[in-house]
C-alpha cells in the first residue's frame, strides 16, 4: 500500500457556522494503480485529494504514506514532501503566466535545489523539462507563455510539471473539468499512458462517472465518507 487514510474528517468553518466535509473518510491507494474518487458536489473529493497531498491538514485521523505518518509533519517536511514525491494537477492548472511552458515545468526543480546545485544541474534539468514536454505533445512549444496555449496544453504542461521531479505519486483534480471533450480525451489517454507505461500510481478525482471507468477502481464519496468500493475497468492500448 503507497498510501492510505484513517478516520479522516475535516471541517471548515464560515464565519460562526461549521461547515463538516470529511465525516470520518479511509482510503487505500495501491502502488501502480490509477484510483478515482468519484461523488456528487459537495460530497468531500477534492478535499480528501488536499489532505492526501498535505495540501491540507484533517482535524482527526492519519494519512500514511510508504509506512510514514505525513500529516503530522511539519510545514517544512510536508513542501518537501510534495516536491519529492508527488505531483499534483489541478482543474485550473496553476501555471504561471509570467513564465514559459519550459520555466513552468522547471519550477519544481528550482524549488527542490538550492541555487548552486541548480546552475550545476541547470543543463540536465532544462534538457529533462524540454523532453517532457515533448512527451506530452509540447515539444514545439517551450518558450510559449500560458496566454498563447490552449486550454489542453496548459493541462499538458501542467503534467509535465508534476513529473519533473520523477514523484511516486500523482494527484489530479477534476483534470479535465475545464477543458472541452476532445481535449480531455487527450489529457485522460495521457494519465492512463503515465500509469500503465511508467507504473505511475494516479489518484484522480472527478464527479464523471464515464471518466473514472477508465481507472482501476473507483471509491465513491458519500457525505465525506467512502460509501463504496468498485472494480475499475483497464482499458488496453
Amino acid at each position: 500500500m503507497v498510501l492510505s487514510a484513517r478516520g479522516v474528517t475535516k471541517t471548515y468553518r464560515k464565519g460562526a457556522v461549521a461547515v463538516p466535509v470529511l465525516r470520518g473518510a479511509d482510503i487505500e491507494v495501491r502502488e501502480g494503480e490509477m484510483l478515482a474518487i468519484v461523488g456528487q458536489s459537495g460530497s468531500g473529493k477534492s478535499t480528501l485529494l488536499h489532505v492526501l497531498g498535505t495540501l491540507d491538514r484533517p482535524d482527526a485521523g492519519e494519512v500514511v504514506y510508504q509506512g510514514e505518518r505525513i500529516d503530522a509533519l511539519s510545514r517544512k517536511r510536508r513542501d518537501a514532501f510534495r516536491n519529492t514525491e508527488l505531483g499534483m494537477i489541478f482543474q485550473s492548472y496553476h501555471l504561471l503566466p509570467e513564465l514559459s511552458a519550459l520555466e513552468n515545468v522547471l519550477a519544481p526543480a528550482l524549488i527542490r535545489y538550492d541555487m548552486f546545485d541548480y546552475f550545476a544541474k541547470r543543463r540536465q534539468l532544462r534538457e529533462r523539462a524540454a523532453a517532457l514536454l515533448e512527451r506530452v505533445g509540447l515539444g514545439h512549444r517551450l518558450t510559449h507563455k500560458p496566454r498563447e496555449l490552449s486550454g489542453g496544453e496548459m493541462q499538458r504542461t501542467a503534467i509535465a510539471r508534476a513529473l519533473m521531479n520523477e514523484p511516486s505519486l500523482l494527484l489530479a483534480d477534476e483534470p479535465t473539468g475545464n477543458l472541452d471533450p476532445t481535449s480531455g480525451e487527450g489529457v485522460l489517454e495521457l494519465l492512463r499512458g503515465l500509469n500503465q507505461t511508467d507504473g505511475l500510481t494516479v489518484v484522480m478525482v472527478t464527479h464523471d462517472r464515464s471518466i473514472a471507468a477508465l481507472a482501476d477502481r473507483t471509491v465513491t464519496l458519500v457525505e465525506g465518507r467512502v460509501a463504496d468500493e468498485e472494480a475499475g475497468l483497464r482499458v488496453q492500448g
